[in-house]
């Protein structure tokens, strides 16, 4: 492999110059590539129109070393990516007669394909096949001109487990070095803030390399290593990764994981425990994040998404003077809610959420003011945060699902909770 590819990300479809849709599929390659070390220079999009696609093709042909496309591989008039990069690169198009047979038997199976779906057995000439098991359209990779060229459908259900299946493997085998990497999940501090401390440090390094990211709500420090083989690289990435978890120590919430309640959920298996929410202004989001993880039942019980003031006091037990009083964001009722979820589903932990997410406020408190409560066998914390009345009511409600999984993580780790 060179010693760096310049890697162009090419997103064909109108429905995302128009806003239909979100364009994940450059997010999501984009973040598998790094994994594997290798950087992505340039993200594209251009509509289903042959003649921008072929400019964009050209463009990407002069300062990439690696062309990944999504989409235009469907059976429609407009689908257009393999014939123009195929023209582009000097190849024809030819027919994969195992292709071609896998969608026979489709169409015979009465799935509701109609016959021009066999113009997606059309394949460039040579090029190495990524049968689609996710869907109809097969990917390809073909390299001509000393370019690599791989080409994914567009669906992000397709896309994605084909290029983890398919192209991660391709692009590996593109080299005798193993390239290793290994992320490290902060909460607490911000992406700006790592790249601060590390900054010096970072500069410096050429094997292995350290690289902040930015996620919504919290961020990662990446550590890549490029040598001859497995184990070597891991040896040189240790050093480095104890270095980071003696400075940032207990702000690292997980390696190679995507987020926090993955974390609580890995401690509540280890020391056998469950929880309960109580949740007022985000809605039930917390106990959402939760269960989408597999295997949540055996450690969530159940929440209350007690949004008024009537459902604090009548399914949770708060006091209605207290409310009435300092209304519902306070200390005293965010310790009341997780207090009272606690003892009437029985769990060995619980949190609460109640706060402002916006865009209105109550006349007393700023727009994004939240208090987080953890009940415990022994004790109730509080967490007061201000995050900002500029922040939209999506952000104020996932970062405060992030502070009520960290505050489980932290007490069940032994750390300061508040």
């Amino acid at each position: 492999m060179k010693k760096s590819f310049d890697t162009e990300i090419l997103c064909v479809g109108t429905e995302i110059l128009l806003g239909h849709i979100t364009n994940t599929d450059a997010r999501d390659i984009s973040e598998m590539l790094s994994k594997i070390g290798i950087n992505v220079k340039y993200h594209t999009v251009v509509g289903d129109n042959p003649e921008r696609l072929r400019r964009c093709v050209e463009i990407a042909k002069n300062r990439a070393d690696i062309l990944i496309t999504t989409g235009g591989l469907g059976p429609t008039c407009d689908d257009l990516t393999k014939q123009i990069l195929a023209d582009a690169f000097g190849k024809k198009l030819v027919k994969s007669e195992r292709e071609a047979q896998g969608l026979y038997e489709y169409i015979r199976t009465g799935r509701g394909l109609t016959p021009n779906t066999y113009s997606q057995a059309l394949v460039p000439e040579g090029c190495e096949i990524f049968h689609n098991l996710w869907g109809t359209a097969p990917g390809c990779a073909f390299e001509a001109e000393g370019k690599h060229v791989l080409m994914f459908p567009g669906p992000p259900k397709e896309c994605v487990p084909m290029f983890r299946h398919y192209a991660l493997p391709y692009l590996k085998k593109l080299s005798d070095e193993v390239i290793v990497s290994h992320s490290l999940q902060i909460f607490g501090i911000g992406e700006s803030a790592v790249d601060d401390l590390f900054a010096d440090e970072m500069n410096r390094m050429t094997n292995p390399t350290m690289a902040p990211y930015a996620k919504e709500c919290d961020c990662l420090l990446q550590i890549t290593a490029k040598a001859g083989s497995e184990a070597e690289a891991e040896a040189m990435i240790a050093p480095v990764a104890a270095h980071v978890r003696e400075k940032l120590g207990e702000l690292i919430y997980g390696e190679d994981i995507e987020c926090l309640e993955q974390a609580v959920m890995a401690l509540l298996q280890e020391k056998k425990l469950t929880f309960a929410t109580a949740e007022s202004c985000t809605g039930g989001d917390i106990a959402r994040r939760f269960t989408e993880l597999p295997g949540a039942s055996a450690f969530f019980k159940g929440g209350v998404v007690s949004y008024t003031n009537e459902v604090k006091t009548a399914l949770l037990g708060v006091d209605a003077q207290l409310l009435e009083e300092k209304t519902a964001v306070c200390r005293e009722a965010a310790a009341a809610m997780a207090e009272g979820v606690r003892a009437r589903l029985g769990t060995d932990l619980a949190v609460s959420v109640t706060g402002l997410a916006g865009p209105d406020g109550d006349g007393v408190h700023e727009v994004g003011t939240v208090f987080i409560g953890l009940a415990a066998s022994d004790g109730t914390w509080v967490r007061e945060t201000h995050m900002g009345t500029f922040r939209t009511r999506s952000f104020i409600r996932r970062m405060a699902g992030n502070h009520a999984f960290d505050m489980m993580r932290r007490w069940m780790c032994g750390l300061k909770v508040d």
